[in-house]
């Protein structure tokens, strides 16, 4: 590693600006190694981590300044171990970041708490919990440390394409002016709210629901330290700290849009069905959160990963993948393609070949599957459970998932575990699944069976296969599931013998013209 980070800086102390020629490969002028567009967690992790492998990268970010987000506040322990695999744990440090050690569920008066299973890992590893905006700021002074990594202000209207192939990006600088930035590979991390995205994958976007932030203060949460989730009526209300005084309230609402803000119906909602089912212990300072009308509405996306691979481009962060942030699994996903985007590219000397470079970036998105999936499989499923429903069956489903949760032990540690991004597979995911169904089904069978109690458990089966089997086939079954039978998952990448080849027929090609 040591040697080659030495290579790679040398590289750079020998750099020759280049740019790119018609077929793909560079010419003398001025050019990157990556382009970045966004700064947001995905894209800042990125420069860093490439720039720390000698890479030369350029970052452009429509707004430098400090974010503002109702979501992205909660790391879970499986993203925070990415975190320290890129060398970036003291980003959540100077922010007043809160740890959390696992979760508490509420529902009709009753609690349970389900610790994170932290046993086997070292002291400081735990969920963090914090304000976006410190930590994304965190990230980009990290990154704009290294000298190799340049952060511009800009906003970039549209791809650079020449002959099916990527070669940078045209995009407006702070002043307004029009201008063009050139790279071997450019990545495209700007976001949910992304307007380069269609052209790298077939977007499907879905808007479950909404959530209504707030932040509550001078009270304490029934569990410090941990993440809250009230079961309610009709869908879950999120409570979790992040500052050493502050607690973010996130209030699903199911649909599209919420209540209006400007005539107080989103207000009295907030008071007359949502304040009765906070815990008694939050109830006046949501009430007052209520009342000083900082509350912020934002809607949820989820959007599975259907890449349309593109030489020259990659897709990455929530402008490639989104999942429902009720599980706050987003930032876990997001680090670990970082983590396997890295190691992937860490043995290639250069990007020169961007066709066959693209080729075999198509094991990235076999390689994530596994734990992505998991993870979004795992949030779309469960916000469905948790929500309520007049269905007797999905009533039970609700009731038997926060029952299964209570009984502890493996019933408890497994889910917590793959909620945590600790043990993200596939397999447990199903499993787990599966049994809070057989479990709320001979339930149902207790003391007795009758037709109707079987008519529901059959029910209840049928609708937890209709939850998951949907997502599971957007996801993409035999990647997550079975990786090691996708031929992408095993492209190697170029030897230096493939690479000068490529250019000895650049090179000829040149020459019979």
């Amino acid at each position: 590693m040591e040697f080659q980070y030495k290579e790679a800086k040398q590289r750079r102390l020998n750099w020759v600006s280049e740019t790119w020629n018609g077929d793909g490969h560079r010419d003398i002028a001025a050019s990157d190694d990556v382009l970045i567009v966004g700064a947001g967690v995905v894209g800042s992790a990125l420069a860093y981590a490439l720039g720390k492998e000698g890479r030369r990268v350029h970052v452009i970010e429509r707004d430098l300044s400090e974010p503002d987000r109702i979501v992205g506040e909660l790391l879970q322990p499986g993203g925070y171990l990415k975190l320290v695999e890129l060398g970036l744990e003291d980003c959540v440090k100077d922010i007043d970041a809160q740890q959390v050690f696992g979760y508490a569920l509420f529902k009709d008066g009753k609690k349970t708490r389900i610790p994170y299973p932290l046993e086997n890992f070292r002291s400081d590893v735990a969920g963090r919990s914090f304000h976006h905006g410190r930590f994304i700021q965190r990230l980009r002074e990290k990154a704009s440390s290294l000298s190799n990594v340049r952060l511009e202000q800009g906003t970039v209207t549209s791809l650079l394409e020449e002959n099916g192939m990527i070669k940078g990006v045209n995009y407006k600088t702070r002043n307004g002016e029009e201008s063009t930035a050139y790279a071997l590979l450019t990545v495209v991390c700007d976001g949910c709210y992304s307007n380069l995205r269609r052209s790298l994958c077939n977007p499907k976007v879905d808007v479950p629901s909404c959530f209504v932030g707030l932040v509550l203060e001078n009270c304490r949460l029934p569990f410090e330290n941990h993440g809250h989730v009230v079961l309610a009526d009709p869908s879950p209300i999120l409570f979790y700290p992040i500052s050493s005084h502050e607690i973010r309230c996130l209030v699903d609402v199911p649909g599209q849009t919420v209540p209006s803000i400007a005539n107080g119906e989103l207000a009295q909602y907030l008071k007359t069905v949502v304040a009765p089912q906070v815990p008694p212990e939050l109830h006046d300072s949501f009430i007052t959160a209520i009342d000083t009308g900082n509350v912020k509405p934002m809607a949820n996306r989820s959007m599975p990963a259907d890449p349309c691979p593109t030489p020259g481009a990659l897709l990455l962060g929530d402008a490639f993948n989104m999942r429902h942030p009720l599980t706050g699994g987003g930032m876990t996903v997001a680090l670990s393609d970082v983590v396997v985007l890295r190691d992937l590219l860490r043995p290639l000397s250069d990007f020169n070949d961007a066709s066959t470079l693209c080729r075999y970036l198509e094991s990235f998105y076999t390689i994530r599957k596994p734990v992505a999936s998991t993870i979004n499989t795992l949030a779309g499923a469960l916000y469905k459970v948790f929500c309520a429903s007049p269905d007797p069956a999905r009533k039970e489903m609700r009731q038997a998932c926060f029952d299964y949760l209570s009984l502890g032990g493996i019933f408890s540690l497994g889910p917590i575990a793959l909620l945590s991004g600790l043990n993200p597979r596939p397999l447990s995911l199903v499993l787990h699944f599966f049994a809070v169904a057989v479990y709320g089904f001979w339930r149902l069978m207790l003391p007795f069976p009758s037709p109707d109690r079987i008519y529901t458990g059959a029910r209840l089966i049928s609708g937890a296969s209709g939850i998951i089997f949907p997502i599971l086939k957007a996801e993409g079954i035999r990647e997550m599931f079975f990786p090691f039978s996708v031929p992408a998952y095993y492209r190697a990448p170029l030897s230096r013998q493939t690479i000068q080849k490529n250019r000895s027929k650049h090179v000829l090609a040149e020459k019979s013209h």
